[in-house]
């Protein structure tokens, strides 16, 4: 009886994987490798990656490989990954946040094989070591790559900064185009560059930093904006934490902002500019904290 119910509960996932990817129009198949060690673990990835009409996956558990099948119009690889990772399992592509990772169930704690790029970055670069056998230009080169891991989250504190200060300004019409450009830029990141500290918090953040971007972009009225954009500083004050600056940032804050509960911003001035009353209340607020990470 038992091999009886588990020989139905694969026809059943069978057909209902095969009717879902036959309604997946501009249907796109590739394999990548997810890992994960049981059943269980098996439900969570089809379950994160799949959505109806648009993707489906099938994980298989002695492989770890995974099939993926998209409407290639309406998603891609990085975004189906994205949400495997963010429900605890690792790609090549995306890490899964480790507090996410630590509460999975014993059974699905697979041996965690990966790390972000940058981690190797030591490798073969002791330079108090045979110093005299070191090929410079291929050093230079390094140090060339490292600073690149280092600055990926730089685009988009800088388009988070213009669009603080066209807020200060009350320009609506500037505050949408540098929203638009930091939705740009937070697409853009390669987050297999970022150090340890920065994916985790970054995996936890990108969904609703982009959402909160993205909003801000497609509004004209500035009451909105600055609404969105108290809560996308939330997100952007995670990131300034475990991110190295060139420069001293301040954490600051509006007593006055949504009616008295409050909001907080960031600026490379230690000088009050109020984005959220512009004008009518430029220097409404104090320094909170000083970050710097130099």
């Amino acid at each position: 009886m038992k091999s009886l119910s588990k020989i139905l509960m694969v026809i059943i996932v069978l057909l209902s994987y095969t009717i879902n990817f036959a309604q997946i129009k501009n249907a796109k198949t590739e394999t990548v490798k997810i890992y994960g060690n049981c059943e269980m673990c098996k439900a969570n990835i089809e379950k994160a990656g799949n959505l109806k009409n648009i993707s489906s996956v099938e994980w298989n558990e002695d492989t770890k490989m995974a099939t993926l099948n998209y409407d290639a119009q309406k998603t891609n690889q990085e975004e189906i990954l994205k949400r495997i990772a963010l429900a605890g399992y690792d790609s090549e592509k995306f890490l899964a946040p480790d507090d996410v990772y630590s509460k999975l169930p014993g059974c699905c704690q697979y041996k965690r094989e990966l790390k972000p790029a940058n981690m190797n970055k030591d490798q073969g670069m002791n330079m108090n070591n045979e110093h005299a056998n070191h090929d410079h230009s291929k050093m230079t080169q390094a140090n060339n790559s490292e600073n690149k891991n280092e600055f990926q989250l730089k685009a988009v504190f800088d388009n988070y900064f213009s669009l603080k200060d066209a807020l200060v300004n009350t320009d609506a019409g500037t505050s949408s185009a540098r929203a638009a450009s930091l939705a740009k830029a937070i697409r853009n990141v390669e987050m297999g560059k970022l150090s340890n500290e920065e994916h985790t918090v970054w995996m936890k953040v990108l969904k609703e930093l982009t959402a909160q971007a993205e909003k801000i972009a497609t509004t004209k009225d500035i009451e909105k904006q600055r609404g969105t954009f108290a809560l996308l500083s939330e997100n952007i004050y995670a990131l300034t934490k475990v991110s190295k600056h060139s420069e001293t940032v301040y954490y600051q804050h509006c007593p006055m902002f949504n009616n008295g509960k409050g909001a907080n911003w960031l600026s490379k001035e230690e000088s009050i500019k109020n984005p959220f009353y512009g004008s009518k209340m430029l220097t409404c607020g104090s320094v909170q904290e000083t970050i710097n990470h130099q």
